[in-house]
């Protein structure tokens, strides 16, 4: 949800050029640097194959905030995670960019030709932007508590984060990300481990807060929706921001192949709060859907 509407909003195909890898080194990878433009992305992956499923993260934290129900993902096969521009192991953006540039330079590096996607919060609305620009790529899509371009925002969400941006333009990084972690519609009440661990990486990564994101605003979404034609789960947390819920309801009524679950005693970061029960659930639409 940029910054915040960046750190809120977050919240809630170019040349790439990279050391290649072999199909072997692929299976165990600790993760590479992938040029795209101006940038070096990080990303990790296990297993191999044509098939694959890609996870991206939100517009808090960087792909460790996936750590929890990695292993999983991997038992099941070929899986692929990444740091968008500025967040994590990947640099800063100098320039303009498009965020599904990465997101097709990631897939092409790791030779990819048909994909599920896993989309969290502003990483879903990136996954659904991509899956519009790309069709032929895309075979499932899972949004995370995703919002989508040209629905409107509540005057609640807009402010809701001016509390960090206010902390972070007196340099108190430490606070800010004390107080993200804090946010109730990000981590439900009672999950005070997973809110430890937000912190954690918080303060692991600042740059993850503080670094700007001169993406290129893509044409919204919302009218297009329609066009998406491959099986789509949304899963909510029910202590969400209400914003996240009706973004979830529009894009259930656009996506014809949608179904919507809501996920109890979870705020944004379910994955984060209940790692086994996000699986769970992930899994089980997987099969349903070959």
């Amino acid at each position: 949800m940029r910054h915040l509407k960046r750190v809120t909003h977050a919240l809630l195909v170019g040349a790439a050029i990279a050391t290649p890898l072999t199909a072997q080194t692929r299976a165990s990878s600790p993760g590479a640097l992938l040029k795209v433009g101006d940038s070096q992305v990080y990303y990790d992956e296990c297993g191999t194959g044509p098939d694959a499923v890609l996870l991206v993260h939100d517009g808090v934290v960087h792909s460790a905030v996936w750590d929890d129900v990695w292993p999983a993902f991997c038992r099941r096969g070929h899986t692929l995670r990444y740091d968008r521009r500025g967040y994590g192991k990947s640099s800063a953006a100098t320039g303009w960019f498009a965020e599904t540039d990465d997101m097709a330079a990631v897939l092409r590096q790791a030779g990819v030709t048909h994909a599920t996607i896993v989309g969290s919060s502003h990483g879903g609305e990136v996954s659904i932007n991509f899956t519009l620009e790309h069709p032929e790529l895309v075979r499932r899509l899972v949004l995370v508590g995703a919002v989508v371009g040209g629905f409107p925002y509540s005057e609640h969400f807009l402010n809701r984060g001016a509390p960090w941006s206010e902390l972070l333009g007196r340099g108190d990084v430490p606070g800010a990300a004390r107080a993200i972690a804090n946010d109730r519609y990000l981590i439900a009440p009672g999950n005070d481990a997973a809110r430890k661990k937000l912190l954690d990486l918080l303060l692991a990564s600042p740059q993850d807060i503080t670094h700007s994101t001169p993406a290129i605003p893509p044409k919204p979404a919302l009218p297009r929706l329609g066009e998406i034609r491959v099986p789509t789960l949304l899963l909510v947390g029910d202590a969400d921001i209400p914003d996240v819920h009706a973004h979830a309801g529009a894009i259930e009524a656009g996506i014809p192949r949608s179904t919507r679950i809501v996920i109890p005693g979870t705020g944004h970061l379910m994955y984060l709060e209940k790692p086994e029960l996000f699986t769970q659930t992930v899994m089980r639409f997987l099969d349903a859907n070959p």
